[in-house]
């Protein structure tokens, strides 16, 4: 079938007006700016219900609903995205352009078009292993890799490359191997705002293939310079990123012959896993793991053994994983330090241990795995207080959409037996909660259960989080705010992750809220964009906003860098430790009367 063109939906995006589309549905008012009305996805009878026209976005600040008015339009009636694109083109007089790409029925066209892609991806990725394997220009990639532990044999067999720095060099490389300018330019390679100038440079590549071998995105990691540290190919015709397994290709055959599938969270770590002999290792592509990735694994697998870094975002990001898993079919274990031996380092991820201990480590420590249901409830424990029985209480609950999760009831009897013995309660009242919770979920009270919207620790405004939230907002003025702060200068996890999304879409060349939205894993992050989107927050005068607010979060930082310095002095001169050397004490007198200088330079411009 055809696929409606990328530039039909921007400019459905771009032409259509939010508040004609949404008044459809809700009577809408003016106050303060704003358009509000009754909430059409739960009954109230104070208004809740904005739309910003601007942002065309939608947000129930009773039910916590939103999202863009395309979304609302396939929320209310039920289409699929295709249709509401077609639906909308149609009202605003657009016409739709469908990518089938040649003469002949429409699936002929189609599937032309992804082998002609899939080969110039293939030849592009080859392009970019003989650049870093034999060309001086990828020296330093490949001694970054050889750093990290990773053979040349690995190199070969995942195909890994080097963009070069210069941004035209692809373009010219392709042009003179006989392909078209207007070809080139529809692959996605490149920037169709600057022709002939490629989304990657001066990084270390991935290729990403799917299970049929075919070459369809690429994932660069930078080296040694400022910005993200990871971006990723569009997505396309031939790649959604939650429906591929970065290694799929390489992993199926023993997948197959064993029925395991063990899920990393990142490239470096897959390609650790197989040098230490675990073939049969993927990971999702920049989001986390989904039921899509979940359905594909579950024609070949039945166990999925879980490998996410110790620190709380893989933690929690393999909570979520277990349930994909468990509503999909899918047994789960997770992977869990074992005891390491003396002077052998402590558990990191699949990447660190091979680089610090070697393939054989790395190998005998995936075999240390506990079953999911065991590694929630050490989960529960951790984060609840289980001394009182409000903390118990809550510790229990979050097990539940486990239990639920499971279709044999002599499981759920037996899971329901051991939170009963681990939490010591007792168990016809942990059997009673969990009816209740069957009935009416969970109240606010348990706003910390698995798989519930809230979280430990929700999204919290700081100077960071409103400037990056202002900048999202106001896209327009990202290219003012990213000449004048680095993301190194970022340290709030979340304002971390709009700085990148909002990267990549500079990259891409991509200006709508839906293309943002798309980049943003974490669902709460994107909630709360749409929820400042749709408020006035930063209607007025949006670049003194962010001027001012870039120069808080710089304050901010010398302020702390300064505190750091004084301390240090101060530690020196009571004698409690010594600065090695006088030139030491000079480079931190002088580094700091350049922060008192800069630090002064910024409040006279506030």
């Amino acid at each position: 079938m055809a696929y409606i063109a990328k530039s039909t939906i921007q400019e459905v995006h771009d032409k259509l007006d939010a508040i004609a589309v949404v008044a459809d549905y809700v009577r809408l008012e003016k106050r303060s700016g704003r358009y509000v009305g009754l909430c059409p996805f739960h009954q109230e009878k104070t208004p809740s219900f904005s739309v910003n026209p601007d942002l065309k976005v939608y947000h129930c600040f009773g039910c916590g609903k939103g999202g863009t008015v395309i979304n609302f339009v396939m929320e209310m009636d039920k289409y699929s995205f295709p249709e509401t694109i077609e639906l909308l083109a149609k009202r605003f007089s657009i016409p739709v352009v469908y990518e089938d790409f040649g003469g002949g029925p429409e699936d002929t066209g189609m599937t032309r078009r992804i082998e002609e892609l899939a080969e110039l991806y293939s030849r592009v990725a080859g392009s970019f292993h003989y650049v870093l394997m034999e060309k001086p220009a990828g020296s330093a990639a490949k001694a970054y890799l050889i750093s990290r532990g990773i053979s040349t044999a690995m190199i070969d067999h995942f195909r890994l490359g080097y963009a070069p720095a210069d941004r035209r060099w692809l373009f010219t490389f392709l042009s003179r191997k006989g392909y078209s300018q207007e070809f080139l330019a529809a692959s996605g390679l490149f920037s169709p705002k600057y022709p002939g100038t490629s989304f990657f440079s001066d990084r270390l590549m991935f290729p990403i293939v799917d299970r049929q071998g075919r070459t369809v995105a690429f994932g660069g990691r930078i080296l040694g310079k400022e910005g993200p540290k990871y971006i990723n190919s569009a997505e396309s015709v031939m790649y959604k990123k939650g429906q591929t397994l970065f290694a799929i290709d390489l992993a199926l055959p023993a997948i197959r012959k064993t029925g395991d599938v063990y899920i990393a969270e990142g490239y470096m770590d897959v390609i650790a896993l197989h040098q230490a002999g675990i073939t049969n290792a993927v990971a999702p592509l920049g989001t986390a793991f989904t039921d899509e990735q979940a359905k594909l694994l579950r024609r070949w697998a039945e166990r999925v053994y879980l490998i996410f870094d110790a620190d709380t975002a893989g933690q929690n990001a393999a909570v979520k994983a277990i349930l994909t898993c468990r509503n999909n079919a899918l047994a789960s274990a997770v992977v869990v330090p074992g005891n390491e031996p003396p002077g052998q380092p402590a558990w990191k991820d699949p990447a660190d241990i091979l680089q610090e201990a070697g393939p054989e480590a790395l190998q005998k420590r995936v075999k240390c795995s506990i079953t999911d249901f065991e590694y929630l409830v050490g989960r529960s424990r951790s984060l609840f207080d289980i001394s009182d029985a409000a903390g118990k209480a809550q510790a229990v609950a979050f097990l539940f959409p486990y239990l639920k999760t499971l279709d044999s009831e002599v499981s759920r009897d037996a899971c329901i037996g051991s939170i009963a013995a681990a939490f010591g309660v007792d168990r016809g009242a942990v059997a009673e909660d969990y009816r209740h919770f069957g009935e009416r979920g969970f109240d606010g009270n348990r706003r910390y259960a698995l798989g519930n919207k809230g979280s430990p620790k929700p999204i919290q405004m700081n100077d960071e989080l409103f400037l990056l939230a202002a900048v999202s907002v106001h896209y327009r003025l990202y290219p003012q705010f990213r000449s004048k702060l680095s993301i190194k200068e970022i340290e709030d996890p979340s304002a971390k992750e709009l700085f990148i999304a909002l990267e990549e879409c500079y990259v891409h060349d991509e200006s709508g809220m839906d293309d943002l939205l798309s980049r943003i894993t974490a669902p709460e992050l994107r909630n709360f964009i749409i929820e400042r989107g749709a408020s006035n927050e930063f209607s007025a005068n949006p670049e003194q906003l962010v001027s001012d607010g870039i120069n808080r979060v710089k304050q901010r930082r010398l302020k702390r860098r300064l505190d750091e310095i004084v301390m240090e002095l101060r530690i020196a001169k009571e004698g409690v430790t010594r600065i090695r050397g006088e030139t030491r004490l000079e480079e931190l007198l002088a580094e700091k009367m350049h922060l008192d200088a800069e630090l002064c330079r910024l409040k006279e411009e506030t």
